[in-house]
């Protein structure tokens, strides 16, 4: 049987017979949320207990996996074995028909046996999925990335910061610089005279030596 399936065939129908099993399986897609979870192709290793009750099997078993994601502030890889438990019964379809008959609302929610088979993967989904975080840390107190330059903030030293400038005042600077542009020729000379000081470098106000007052 291929994956998750398994023969009951040889399971006997009295209530009360068991048949046990270990099984290895690649995990299935979507085994987990958008963040975190079983990745698609590894290992599951289960060992299943199979019990035939009167309105069909009940299976229990312990299954194996890895769990992977990534931090939601750091974006840290997040790795974790894990063991999952699993005590489903899986109905025979007149079971859950006469369940249906009777006004059952549940009974759209019953697993139910084929033919000659039990697929575990609705059981595992179950078993795994509500159990996985929807925002998944490193750690409670993660500090996450640094929102200039993206590097994760506890690598990074102490009161580490950027210069962080307003566009607005930005391209205000540059027109402020571009109105002054580069000093003329004559100002050094405008700056002399207004020291008070004559074109031909003499102070006094343009006298020259030997007059008088």
């Amino acid at each position: 049987m291929p994956g998750l399936v398994i023969d009951i065939v040889d399971l006997p129908r009295p209530a009360g017979s068991v048949k046990r099993l270990r099984l290895s399986a690649p995990a299935p897609a979507r085994l987990g949320n958008e963040v975190i979870g079983v990745p698609e192709g590894s290992g599951l290793d289960i060992e299943v207990t199979l019990t035939s009750m009167d309105e069909g099997v009940l299976a229990q078993a312990r299954a194996q996996c890895r769990i992977h994601g990534e931090c939601v502030r750091c974006l840290r890889d997040l790795d974790e074995e894990r063991t999952v438990s699993i005590d489903e019964l899986y109905f025979l379809p007149e079971a859950i028909e006469a369940q249906r008959a009777q006004g059952d609302e549940e009974a759209e929610d019953l697993l139910e046996l084929g033919e000659s088979t039990l697929d575990l993967e609705p059981a595992l989904r179950d078993a795994i999925i509500p159990t996985l975080p929807l925002r998944p840390l490193c750690r409670p107190d993660c500090p996450g990335l640094c929102p200039e330059c993206g590097e994760r903030l506890e690598d990074l030293p102490a009161g580490h910061h950027h210069e962080v400038i307003d566009p607005r005042w930005a391209a205000l600077a540059g027109f402020v610089d571009r109105a002054a542009g580069p000093a003329s020729p004559g100002s050094e000379a405008g700056a002399d005279d207004a020291a008070g000081h004559a074109p031909g470098g003499e102070p006094g106000g343009g006298r020259h030596r030997g007059e008088g007052a």
